[in-house]
């Protein structure tokens, strides 16, 4: 008990370090995959590429095969997509492509993940696009 008491300032420091070290993983959504991860669910095949990034971020370049629907023609044109295809949305860094997901979850869309870093960690790995 005195241990305790003599080093309670050491232990909490200990406490929101660690608290600080591991918020990013208990944050993450677990609908947010890594380049790896979504590669390999891409492989798998039938993943919908959904790019909601503006008609001119998606023409200087973008995942092959992805289809460009801007995050603010997204409710409107939801009934071009599929709800039983599982969908990767992107944008450039994620926050966009992140309530993108969430409009399509609520509208009944199941299988829905978020590319984590978006376009710009898809590039800084050297993935392949198309412009």
């Amino acid at each position: 008990m005195k241990f305790l008491i003599d080093n309670i300032w050491l232990i909490l420091i200990a406490l929101v370090s660690g608290g600080a070290l591991a918020w990013p993983t208990l944050s993450r959504s677990k609908n947010t995959l890594s380049t790896l991860q979504a590669t390999q669910l891409l492989n798998k095949g039938k993943t919908v590429i959904l790019d909601v990034r503006s008609g001119d971020e998606f023409k200087v370049g973008h995942l092959r095969t992805s289809k460009s629907i801007p995050l603010d023609e997204l409710p409107v044109r939801m009934a071009d997509l599929d709800k039983s295809t599982a969908l990767l949305v992107i944008c450039q860094t994620g926050v966009r492509a992140g309530r993108g997901a969430s409009q399509l979850r609520r509208a009944g869309f199941s299988d829905v993940y978020v590319l984590e870093g978006g376009f710009a960690a898809w590039q800084s790995q050297g993935l392949p696009v198309a412009t």
